[in-house]
Parts: structure tokens; C-alpha cells; sequence
């Protein structure tokens, strides 16, 4: 069988992600116009809120990637080899969202609208009895911190990450060779295990998120966060594997690979649907004013058809099409669900966002998703850029065999 190492990126797929780069840069600059450039506080948040649920949402799906293949390098799973590399570019894209992300939150903080973190105004931080209890937590100073350290931990980890995989592509290793690799591997990929745990399974969803209710809390609320986005990391390997086993690429890659993506799409679908009954459930039933005043607007007020709509793509649609064997063997059915839970994994972002800083209207939608589809083209733009530089099949990982007998 001949084998296409190398992926050429098409003058068509260049021009559709440069396009939507561009509609992302003309609807910010169209929502700066009509909202973030008036003087109303709120108007302001409604701009600013659009691209920090934009950026919070698309970084963290691309670093949940890494942490696919994090966690399947310690499990010293093999069947994702055969198109790990494609994984590894899309988490490429890690140190780019994650500059736009960084400078769009400290921004914010050091901006002077408080209607996203009101914890930001020092002011009303001092009249405030449950704000000034978190002072130590919620202040700029920890928040720039962590900040900073979080994109940097990620970005290095995964360049890392993606450099070991590398170190191999032009040699043949011996059984000792092999060994040592593994352990680098598997050493490297339980750092970054710790790291993402401190982070994204804790403290940097409170920070990031949270703090925008910043009265309310719950102690789920960053596994919730990480199970969402964990969901449309799957989706988007899945979308870019599709896409190259339909231009001819990635020929050890069958349906039995496939198939496994969409049991892990279907499975941390039921997983994120125990957090949310789990948050939302104990929630209802204690029926306590400071917690369910976190729900009330989304559940029961103006961001209802949201939140219902977010989960019924999120929960119901899973357990209808993914149930069955043959719908995660079958392309267009793993297209279809794949985009459709990217799409309603970032409604659950921006119902998480909004509701906080606009108690007046539902904002315009279409603005945010204009916003999205500009992070789309930059995750297709250097996600191809990553895998035209570099063999799309790593011959020499002592997986690799392992993957290509792969069934289920």
C-alpha cells in the first residue's frame, strides 16, 4: 500500500480558512462598532463577553486534544497512532489561542468595565461582604498569574509533547531505544496530566468563568467545563481525520479508528450529562436562594430556549445516534454529530458567559458565532500549516503496529 506522508495543504482549503479568518476580524470590528465603542458599561460587556467566550472555549478545546494524547500515552494505548500526528497539529494551535486568549482576559481585568468580573472594581469589592471574603482568591495580581503560567504550562508541555513524538520520525529504533522513548513519553505525558489537572480540573475555570457569577460556586463547575470541552476536542479530531481519509490521506486510519472516536464522543457525552444533572439536580431540589440564582435566568429566564436547546444537542442527540454500533462506523453520521456537538458545546460555553453580564436581553447570536468562525479558520489554518511540515505517520513509535491490526 502506498502511503501519503506528507499532507499538501489545497489552494481551496487555504482560501476557506483565510475567509473565515476574515469574517471573524469584520464581525469583531462590526460588534466593536455597534457595542464595545459606546459608553454604556453593559454595551461594552456585551463586546468583551463575545470574545472572551470565544477564546475561553476554542482554547480549551484545542489543549483538550493534548490531553487525548496525554492520556493515551500514559494508558500506553496504541490504536491512536495512526493518526496521532493529526491530534498533535490541532494542539498546535494551543500557543496561538492562547495568546489572543491571554491578552483578551488581561483586558478585561485591567480594563475599567467590571460588568463581566465585578471583582475587578476595588470599590465594590469593599462594600461587598462575599467579595471581600474571596479577595484572596479573586484579585487581579493571582488572576494575571495563573494567567500567564496556564497558556505557557500548555503551550510548552504540548510543544514537548509534539517534539518527542518528532525525535523518532528518521530513525529505527532498537527494543532499548524503544523503551526509552516510551518512558520519556509516558514521564512528559504525566506532567502535563498534573498540570491540566490544576488547571483546567480546577482553578482555571473558577477563574476564567466562574468569577463572572463571582456570588455563586460550585464545586463541579470545572469538571463540568472540562468534560464540555473535552467532548468537542474529540469531535474535532474526528472532523480533521474524516477529512483527510476523504482526500486519500491517513491510510492506516480505518473505520475501526473511527469507531473508537465516536465512542469516546458518545461516552464523555453521558459523562458531561452526570455533571450537568449532578450540578443542576442538587441544585433544584435544595431550592437555596445563593445557589439557584445561578439557574434561574438560564433555566427559567430570557436564556431558557438556550439552555434547553444546549442540552438536547448535548445529551439527547448522543443517546438517539450514537447508541447504535453502525452510526460511529459511518462517515457522514460522525460528521454530522461531530459538528453538531461542537456547535452545542460552545452554546453551553455561552450560556455559561452571558447570562452573567446581560440581565436585560438575550444578546444577538450570530455576532458570537461570526466571532467563532474566525476562531475556526485559525484552528484550519495552522492545524494544516503543522501537518504539512511533518510526516503524518510516525513509522517509528513501537505502537505503530499495534494500531494498524486495530478492531473492535
Amino acid at each position: 500500500m502506498a502511503i501519503r506522508e506528507k499532507f499538501i495543504t489545497s489552494k481551496k482549503y487555504n482560501l476557506i480558512a483565510i475567509t473565515l479568518m476574515v469574517i471573524g476580524v469584520l464581525t469583531i470590528i462590526g460588534l466593536y462598532a455597534t457595542h464595545g465603542a459606546k459608553a454604556d458599561p453593559k454595551e461594552q460587556a456585551r463586546f468583551w463577553g463575545s470574545l472572551l467566550q470565544n477564546s475561553v472555549y476554542f482554547l480549551l478545546v484545542v489543549n483538550a486534544v493534548m490531553f487525548f494524547i496525554c492520556a493515551t500515552t500514559l494508558a500506553w494505548s496504541g490504536w491512536q497512532m495512526s493518526f496521532r500526528r493529526v491530534s498533535e497539529a490541532i494542539s498546535a494551535c494551543v500557543p496561538v489561542i492562547g495568546t489572543i486568549c491571554g491578552v483578551i482576559l488581561l483586558i478585561i481585568v485591567f480594563g475599567n468595565n467590571h460588568e463581566l468580573y465585578h471583582w475587578t472594581d476595588t470599590e465594590h469589592v469593599r462594600h461587598d461582604r462575599i467579595l471581600s471574603f474571596k479577595a484572596g482568591f479573586l484579585n487581579k495580581n493571582f488572576f494575571t498569574i495563573m494567567t500567564v503560567c496556564t497558556i505557557l504550562g500548555w503551550s510548552f508541555l504540548g510543544w514537548k509533547m509534539r517534539k518527542l513524538s518528532r525525535s523518532i520520525d528518521d530513525k529505527k529504533l532498537s527494543i532499548e531505544e524503544g523503551k526509552k522513548f516510551m518512558y520519556r513519553n509516558t514521564v512528559w505525558s504525566a506532567v502535563f496530566i498534573v498540570v491540566f489537572a490544576l488547571t483546567v480540573m480546577s482553578s482555571t475555570p473558577w477563574l476564567w468563568l466562574m468569577s463572572i457569577d463571582a456570588h455563586w460556586y460550585s464545586t463541579l463547575y470545572s469538571w463540568y467545563t472540562f468534560a464540555s470541552t473535552f467532548v468537542a476536542g474529540v469531535a474535532l479530531i474526528t472532523l480533521f481525520v474524516i477529512f483527510l481519509k476523504n482526500n486519500n490521506y491517513l491510510e492506516l486510519t480505518n473505520k475501526e479508528h473511527l469507531h473508537d472516536l465516536g465512542k469516546f464522543q458518545f461516552a464523555f457525552s453521558i459523562f458531561w450529562s452526570y455533571l450537568w444533572f449532578a450540578q443542576f439536580m442538587l441544585i433544584w431540589y435544595a431550592n437555596i436562594p445563593e445557589e439557584t440564582t445561578y439557574f434561574k435566568p438560564r433555566a427559567q429566564g430570557m436564556f431558557s430556549g438556550i439552555f434547553w436547546l444546549m442540552l438536547t444537542i448535548n445529551f439527547v442527540a448522543p443517546i438517539l445516534i450514537y447508541m447504535s454500533r453502525d452510526s460511529k462506523r459511518n462517515y457522514a453520521t460522525l460528521t454530522f454529530m461531530s459538528t453538531l456537538l461542537l456547535f452545542g458545546h460552545w452554546l453551553d460555553l455561552y450560556q455559561m458567559v452571558f447570562p452573567g453580564s446581560q440581565t436585560e436581553s438575550v444578546p444577538f447570536i450570530l455576532w458570537d458565532f461570526g466571532v467563532a468562525l474566525g476562531f475556526v479558520g485559525v484552528i484550519m489554518f495552522f492545524t494544516a500549516r503543522t501537518l504539512s511540515r511533518y510526516p503524518l505517520i510516525s513509522k517509528s513509535h513501537p505502537f505503530i503496529k499495534e494500531s494498524v491490526i486495530h478492531h473492535t
